[in-house]
Parts: C-alpha cells; structure tokens; sequence
C-alpha cells in the first residue's frame, strides 16, 4: 500500500479506536475500553485506502498517533486534509478554528472554506464506517501487529469490493 505520491495528490487522514484484547499495545482510552488508535489513509479521488498506520496506545491523541505510527512517513510528498485533532503538524490541512467567546465570528470566506472541507473530509469518515462494520476491528482479538494485519487485510478488502 506504500508508493511515492505526486504533490497534486490530497490523502485525508483519520484516527480511530480499535478495541483489542492485547494490553501490551493497547491502553485505557476515552471509550473505556482497551484500544488501538489506528490511522488510516485515504486517496481523496478514487477513496480508497493508501495507507495504515501501525497502532498506537488508543489513549494517544491524533496529532501524536500520527507521527507514530509513521503514516506521516508513507504519505510524503502529497498534501495532507484531516480534522482539527492532529493541531501542531503543519503539514496537515485543517479547518479553520471557530473564535472564542467574545470574539468576532469568522469571515465568510473561512466559513465557506470549512464547509467545503467538511464534505471533502466525510469521504475518509465513510470508508472508516466501512471498515469498521467488519466484526474483526469491532473487536480484535489479535496479539501484537495482528491489530495491524487485521486492518491493512480489512483496507484491502474494501479496495478490491470499491474497484471490482
């Protein structure tokens, strides 16, 4: 799944949890579970997946999971669209921050821009809801990178059901 990528090229980043049964991967994270943040990686044109990171502990933030699992690595040389999590990597595209309290509302432009990200960004979050409607990543009961054999086996899948 790793190539070298062209710099017109958008990938659109995500992370999610992915239950494991594992502890010495995992670690206690905002669903109260044992989980893997997993980051996956889209073509933003074809929608399919390019890229999977290997797992980090689930109570990592996305900023950091994705520097870990070195996504960041297999994804250089294309631009890069992802959510408002991965703050601090200033290669990423993200949407533009609503203003504090008592601030002034954003520009239209910002607000038009954000909208436009949004709908371009639901590709990656529908592939995931995909993804994860495969039981095996709705609870993995995998030991060490079976997490990640399990869903780089899941991404290929669903490559080969969106081209046949």
């Amino acid at each position: 799944m790793t190539r070298r990528h062209s710099p017109d090229t958008v990938l659109i980043v995500v992370g999610t949890l992915v239950p494991t049964h594992d502890r010495s991967i995992s670690a206690s994270s905002k669903n109260y579970r044992y989980s893997v943040n997993m980051q996956v990686v889209i073509d933003a044109n074809t929608r399919l997946v390019v890229a999977v990171g290997c797992p980090a502990p689930g109570n990592r933030n996305d900023c950091r999971a994705y520097t870990d699992s070195r996504v960041d690595q297999q994804c250089r040389g294309a631009k890069m669209m992802a959510d408002g999590g991965y703050q601090g990597n200033p290669e990423v595209i993200m949407p533009y921050r609503k203003p504090r309290k008592g601030q002034p509302p954003l520009p239209q432009w910002k607000e038009e821009l954000n909208t436009v990200h949004k709908s371009v960004r639901a590709r990656v979050e529908h592939a995931l809801a995909h993804m994860k409607s495969w039981n095996i990543l709705r609870n993995c009961r995998r030991k060490r990178d079976g997490v990640w054999h399990a869903t780089r086996g899941v991404a290929q899948m669903r490559n080969l059901a969106m081209t046949a």
